[in-house]
């Protein structure tokens, strides 16, 4: 995780009910909603359209070591083209990974048309591609919003919100304009863009992406992971 952030929010559980409920309260139409993906094998269990992935990983060593080399060697996208290809936010929020992944599912998919127009998600998508990010930190309607949903779930609260967790979100969105798959990171320089190009909106209409599987392999006996679809339910 990076250091210097400038608020400190306690962290969201990766609940699909907990992420559809702050979707909808954000902006999205109440089509879109989350979902677990049960199994990377069984091709009938997986959810469809998925329209963005959000990956939930551990922070390991061999996490970090993969990280660190990622951001030397991997593709980032220049801040000056994000807008031509994905919508990334850096993230100004401690232990708010888990919004800034739904975020930018819901900035980089069929979602972003259907926003309602008075919205936080629509303010937010409405500034200069360069401030969105101040505006994520700075609405007082969001914080209030997530602070209410963040304290639902299961899993017991850090005692404060300044404490470093060992899970972390990331997303996967496909490129709307050029059909590349792209990891989203609020706490990297930028996009990793992965290698991919996916020829449909729907993420896993080919099975699940290999880069998916891969960030799972590199720590395979950890049992933190786990993965929930964007999708759209009419």
């Amino acid at each position: 995780m990076s250091d210097g952030y400038r608020k400190h929010f306690f962290p969201l559980e990766s609940d699909p009910a907990i992420f559809t409920e702050l979707s909808h309260l954000l902006g999205s139409p109440a089509s879109l909603i989350f979902e677990d993906v049960l199994s990377l094998d069984e091709a009938e269990t997986l959810p469809h359209p998925a329209l963005a992935l959000v990956l939930v990983l551990p922070t390991t060593a061999e996490y970090e070591k993969r990280k660190q080399y990622e951001d030397v060697l991997s593709d980032v996208c220049p801040q000056a083209d994000l807008e031509e290809d994905v919508v990334w936010f850096k993230q100004t929020i401690n232990n708010a990974c888990g919004l800034y992944a739904l975020l930018h599912a819901l900035a980089n998919s069929e979602a972003r048309c259907m926003i309602r127009p008075s919205s936080v998600m629509a303010r937010v998508m409405n500034a200069p591609p360069g401030q969105r990010y101040l505006i994520v930190e700075s609405s007082e309607e969001l914080e209030r919003v997530y602070a209410n949903v963040a304290t639902k779930g299961q899993s017991i609260s850090p005692a404060s919100a300044e404490d470093e967790l060992d899970l972390h979100y990331v997303c996967f969105v496909r490129s709307q304009k050029n059909g590349r798959l792209y990891e989203l990171d609020g706490d990297r320089k930028g996009p990793l863009y992965r290698g991919v190009l996916l020829p449909e909106a729907d993420l896993l209409g080919s099975g699940v992406p290999s880069v998916i599987r891969d960030c799972i392999r590199i720590d395979a006996d950890n049992i933190s992971f786990s993965l929930m679809a964007l999708v759209r339910r009419d």
